[in-house]
């Protein structure tokens, strides 16, 4: 089985706050690849896992780097913040810890296709579900400037979102707006973009908004884990795994208001006073892991 590079972040981290060593099912809301799965299964002859994934090709390629413990695994096609409407998927009363890794994987930005990379060219794609319709493109011809400036300062947390939205405009109007290099450029004129040692290039920001907007990342979030929570039995472990600043405010405050029961009983107990940050020593390894931020709680 080929592993496309892949490795998952923090597994170390991620395995000792899950406590999984204990016998039981370990949801991954998350499962991409399957790393952080299959070092559970391999680790524990007592864990089950249930894996869910947006991205079928993603599902298809845990499915095979999951296969020797077949018996032990069960994978679905399904958006996490919405598997709690599918009460039958998991039996609640045997889960012992909980994992959303919100990363997206080399598998995918590695597949110019797949339209994720900046450093690659394809086409302005960005779907992590691709039964979806729409995608980075549609947004790029459709959204008006003012929409698109919104969507560019609230998801990217950019400067002069006025300006690259007007840029894209015009642009899109000449039809010079068709690959992700086409919009890299694009970002590089409005920027005035010069290389420089350790800063990031704007159209990472960029393709993280739209990749966001596409996929409608953060929508229903925080309330997918304060209901996660109180499905869950006393005693399970919650990790959140996050690789930008939106995503991690939103995990933070919904464990406080969770751990400080706004007015009723806590729910959790939270774990981590700061987020567990990658080592030195995993950042060389895999750069990729360099913005990681993991959380964890457990269930009262």
């Amino acid at each position: 089985m080929k592993d496309y590079g892949h490795r998952p972040v923090l597994v170390e981290e991620t395995l000792a706050y899950l406590q999984a060593s204990r016998a039981g099912v370990y949801l991954d809301c998350t499962i991409g690849l399957g790393g952080h799965a299959l070092e559970i299964l391999r680790r524990n002859p007592g864990a089950r896992i249930i894996g869910l994934d947006l991205d079928e090709l993603s599902l298809q390629a845990a499915a095979g780097r999951l296969a020797r413990y077949k018996d032990r695994v069960k994978l679905f096609q399904v958006d996490f913040r919405e598997m709690l409407d599918f009460q039958d998927l998991v039996p609640w009363g045997e889960v012992r810890g909980v994992l959303v890794d919100l990363g997206i994987s080399s598998f995918q930005l590695d597949n110019p296709e797949r339209g994720f990379s900046f450093n690659l060219e394809g086409p302005l794609d960005m779907r992590m579900d691709t039964r979806q319709k729409t995608t980075a493109e549609k947004i790029l011809m459709t959204y008006p400037e003012d929409r698109l400036a919104e969507v560019f300062k609230k998801y990217g947390e950019l400067h002069h979102t006025r300006q690259l939205a007007r840029k894209i405009a015009t642009q899109r109007k000449l039809g010079l707006l068709k690959t992700t290099t086409d919009l890299k450029k694009l970002v590089e004129e409005v920027y005035r973009w010069v290389p420089q040692k350790n800063r990031l290039h704007p159209a990472a920001r960029v393709f993280q908004a739209l990749r966001i907007e596409v996929n409608q990342e953060l929508k229903g979030l925080d309330t997918f884990l304060e209901r996660l929570a109180g499905q869950c039995p006393s005693g399970t472990r919650l990790v959140v795994i996050s690789f930008h600043s939106l995503e991690d405010r939103l995990v933070k405050k919904a464990f406080q208001r969770l751990a400080s029961g706004q007015g009723g009983q806590p729910v959790v107990r939270i774990l981590t006073r700061k987020p567990v940050r990658p080592t030195p020593e995993e950042i060389e390894v895999n750069s990729r892991s360099h913005s990681a931020k993991l959380r964890a709680a457990e269930r009262i």
